[in-house]
């Protein structure tokens, strides 16, 4: 694993107005299709039918919670996609209503884990499984800088920066009281952790990896700026040594040191790592910074998914061979966000896959839901730096 001793200079941030719609890129479709697709897919998810179709789910005046449907729980890793959905959209009351679930069911606020978020819960708020997931405090600490900057500070939990910059700290400086627990993020090697527990450690998740947001954290943070922007350098050269050299998939999990920790069939590319896509793709649309290789790396991936179409299976293993014969729409959605960095050849297949395939509905709606919406967002230039 090379890790990096120096940062390159910081680069400029894109307009938001230079976000690029691949929609109309590709497609022809005209701004105000774009953004009813978007605004359609939105309210299916947050405000369609009960039973099939939505998975925010208002609770009292004030709160609300993203349902993963299949699994009968509430994840921080949805609840922080929700909230990034809705400051993306300028949805500041669902913003609100899912962050103050989060605090109040997921924020740990004693214990070993405190100022962590639990990652399971059941939908009457109780905790189920113990322990934090990396990717949910990462997406709650983006979502809140970005309605910092859009809405403003209020009090109390509301004061988003403040709430933003508690996390990273967390993330990077608790001194855990359970000699089990470690910090979310490896602080020498600059590493995110799959999950805080020693047991676990020198495990990592390439979807996890999310340079993009480190770039922002490296301005915008308190304290740390000069780690952050480390940390983005580092996750770059990551994604080298994980993608496969002839297909570009990458594993759900990942040996970042020696560990006895054995991760089994999370070897193969499954549901984790479609995300990566899209983290290296929004890198290359807002920083630029490894641009080359991540267009390189979003073609060889999009060629190789490409040779298995119309119907992609939805497991791999890194090599290419096929573990399942399913479908799904989120695969479809994640691999179209990577014709941010692709060439048009190989992208567009899928950016007109994403156009054409219906949100989904249904027993399994939450996770290829959610990321369908995200895709739409990437896809769309409605997923910008709100600066």
């Amino acid at each position: 694993m090379l890790l990096l001793t120096s940062c390159a200079p910081e680069p400029q941030i894109k307009p938001q107005t230079d976000q690029r719609n691949l929609f109309a890129e590709y497609l022809g479709k005209s701004q105000q299709e774009t953004d009813a697709k978007v605004e359609d897919a939105f309210q299916q998810l947050f405000y369609g039918d009960d039973e099939s179709e939505r998975i925010y789910y208002p609770v009292g005046d004030d709160m609300a919670y993203i349902w993963d449907v299949g699994s009968d729980d509430v994840r921080s890793e949805g609840m922080s996609y929700g909230m990034m959905i809705a400051v993306q959209l300028d949805k500041k009351d669902e913003f609100d209503r899912l962050w103050k679930w989060s605090h109040t069911y997921m924020r740990l606020h004693e214990g070993p884990f405190e100022g962590y978020f639990n990652w399971q819960n059941a939908t009457s708020g109780e905790k189920i499984s113990p322990g934090s997931a990396s990717d949910g405090e990462e997406w709650f600490a983006m979502a809140l800088f970005f309605a910092s900057n859009l809405w403003g500070d209020g009090e109390g939990i509301f004061n988003y920066r403040a709430e933003a910059n508690n996390i990273l700290r967390e993330m990077l400086h608790k001194q855990p009281s359970d000699p089990k627990m470690v910090s979310i993020f490896d602080y020498e090697r600059h590493m995110v952790r799959f999950v805080p527990w020693t047991d676990w450690d020198g495990v990592t998740d390439a979807s996890y990896h999310l340079p993009a947001f480190y770039e922002l954290w490296a301005k915008w943070a308190d304290s740390d700026n000069d780690y952050w922007a480390k940390t983005a350098d580092v996750s770059r050269e990551f994604f080298k040594t994980a993608a496969h050299p002839e297909t570009g998939l990458m594993p759900d999990y990942s040996y970042y040191k020696e560990t006895e920790r054995q991760i089994g069939s999370h070897a193969d590319f499954r549901f984790d790592a479609w995300r990566v896509m899209p983290n290296v793709a929004l890198d290359h649309d807002w920083w630029g910074k490894d641009a080359q290789w991540q267009t390189m790396q979003s073609d060889r991936i999009l060629k190789f998914l490409g040779s298995h179409l119309p119907d992609i299976p939805n497991q791999f293993a890194v090599d290419g061979t096929p573990l399942d014969t399913q479908s799904s729409p989120g695969l479809y959605a994640m691999a179209a966000t990577a014709g941010l960095a692709a060439n048009r050849d190989v992208a567009e297949p899928f950016v007109q896959r994403l156009w054409d395939q219906p949100v989904p509905t249904g027993h399994w709606r939450y996770y290829d839901g959610v990321i369908h919406m995200l895709g739409l967002l990437q896809t769309s230039g409605h997923f910008k730096i709100i600066e």
